[in-house]
């Protein structure tokens, strides 16, 4: 969908975008292209997540020299079960990039999404809410609904994960419904905050916070 041209032009936000796989950045470069009236989103051409971006901003000029005007880091993945007793490394490594922009501080943005980014893409097209996306077995089911919708998807894919994120905008309706019942199932709150974050990890209900990043660019003059 196109967006609207804003009467006053402000100074585009700087963002720079960790993802777990090829399909992350496959949508991170549709969200670049789309939004780059307002912002300005990078990617390393290699994936990797918390490490990578602690590793880069100690050691790549790029990053650590640009600290100063880069005013959110996004780290794009999967939410699994098997990675609960990462958060307090992870954690770390969120409180060690905030100091680095110190007026403002610099956001460190979470875009999580149970099981597979499958689960987020299908979104797109209706709302869903299967109890649990963790198995294999699960995670085939959910491709296959996908496949269903975009036959010619494929994780990584430019042109259909493309096809697939025009409709953003229902996605996130549709994941904002659902994110908003965990607060039934004990969720602390709806903020951004580091305590909603960890609960999420470690219980790993169905969801998707990728709409937050979506209703940030969205919001931009």
């Amino acid at each position: 969908m196109p967006r609207k041209a804003s009467g006053t032009r402000k100074a585009k936000k700087v963002i720079r975008v960790f993802c777990e796989g090829q399909s992350e950045q496959a949508y991170t470069e549709y969200l670049k292209r789309t939004f780059s009236d307002v912002a300005v989103l990078d990617y390393p051409k290699e994936t990797g997540l918390f490490e990578k971006a602690k590793r880069l901003f100690e050691n790549n000029a790029r990053y650590r020299d640009n600290a100063d005007v880069i005013d959110e880091v996004w780290f794009f993945f999967d939410v699994e079960t098997e990675d609960i007793d990462k958060w307090q490394r992870r954690l770390a490594i969120i409180r060690s990039l905030r100091k680095l922009r110190k007026k403002p501080p610099l956001n460190v943005r979470l875009l999580m999404t149970t099981g597979c980014i499958e689960y987020w893409l299908m979104l797109h097209y209706k709302k869903v809410c299967p109890p649990s996306i963790q198995t294999p077995a699960e995670k085939d089911r959910i491709m296959a609904d996908l496949l269903e919708q975009e036959p010619h998807y494929k994780k990584g894919d430019y042109a259909s994960t493309a096809r697939i994120a025009a409709h953003h905008l229902r996605a996130s309706e549709n994941a904002r419904e659902s994110f908003r019942r965990l607060l039934d199932e004990g969720m602390p709150g709806l903020e951004d905050t580091d305590e909603r974050n960890h609960w999420l990890c470690r219980n790993c209900f169905t969801f998707s916070t990728v709409f937050e990043a979506i209703d940030f660019l969205q919001s931009l003059p």
